[in-house]
């Protein structure tokens, strides 16, 4: 019965592992869209008139770079609690 316990035990860690391992996207994508956003504000200074153009391509950029960080959250959370 003992030896039961510790394999419940070792499962719940290992999966509190992966959901810390899950939850890093979000550092990827916080990463990435800085560099996007960055970017995005360097081509709007060096070219005003592209300014709408850009700022259409970032936000949707920043968007999809999010999208990332929420599936890690959703999938840690999966981890977790299922």
């Amino acid at each position: 019965m003992n030896l039961l316990f510790a394999m419940f035990l070792a499962v719940d860690g290992l999966a509190a592992i992966g959901a810390g391992i899950a939850v890093l996207t979000g550092a990827g994508s916080g990463i990435g869209e800085g560099y996007l956003i960055g970017k995005a504000l360097e081509g709007m200074s060096r070219n005003p008139e592209m300014a709408g153009k850009l700022r259409t391509n970032m936000i949707l950029g920043a968007a999809l770079a999010e999208t990332t960080g929420i599936y890690g959250l959703l999938i840690a959370i999966l981890i977790l609690f299922i």
